[in-house]
């Protein structure tokens, strides 16, 4: 990968491409050169106390989506079973069966509905926040519990951006990548947009050309 790091605080680039120099004096970002930062700015403007969430891919969201329509089907199979004649097969196979099982099929139902609703909410609990303040970054944890992680513009030194996602490189040499969001244009032209009021760095990584 090529990286092309670069400040967004020139007006007037001298060279397109132009790559970052040894001295102090303030040089042009790859916004500036691509003539994009008076877009980004005029799309975002982070005000006092905004916040722009960016939600789950749909591959992250599906299978919840999946096991609450399960969840409701077996819900509505229920619900006609004890509604229907006491002569049908779905009668005899739910209400008459629930007296030789530990768990009746009515307290099943509301438990994997619940189940269910709760997996999708904690699936939209995923993404990424962008504010004024920081980067709020929302995961899950291997047994499914969600993990909250905020960083301050002060702890943040760089933001890398490539075809696969973002990282943010922080005041301590660490890294820490972004969670996958479904709109990562939005998110990549918030972040720029911000880190440009913010006088932060941004490097692009590109493929080298095969």
């Amino acid at each position: 990968m090529n990286a092309v790091t670069e400040p967004n605080d020139q007006k007037e680039p001298e060279l397109p491409g132009m790559v970052e120099t040894a001295d102090d004096t303030e040089r042009p970002s790859i916004t500036d050169v691509h003539g994009t930062v008076a877009r980004f700015e005029m799309a975002y403007s982070p005000k006092v106390g905004e916040r722009r969430a960016f939600g789950p891919p749909l591959r992250h969201t599906v299978p919840s989506y999946i096991f609450l329509v399960a969840a409701l089907a077996f819900a509505a199979v229920v619900a006609i079973a004890y509604a229907g004649s006491s002569n049908s097969p779905l009668f005899v196979w739910v209400v008459e069966g629930d007296r030789h099982r530990q768990v009746g099929a009515q307290p099943l139902a509301w438990f994997l509905s619940f189940c269910a609703i709760g997996t999708v909410l904690r699936a939209h609990l995923r993404g990424v926040i962008v504010s004024q303040d920081g980067v709020e970054l929302r995961t899950m944890l291997p047994m499914g519990l969600p993990k909250v992680r905020k960083l301050m513009w002060a702890q943040i030194d760089r933001i890398v951006l490539d075809e696969q996602g973002v990282m943010l490189e922080l005041w301590n040499g660490e890294y820490e990548r972004l969670p996958a969001v479904k709109d990562h244009d939005g998110l990549t032209r918030t972040l720029e947009a911000t880190a440009a009021l913010r006088k932060k760095t941004i490097t692009r990584l590109s493929k080298i050309a095969s």
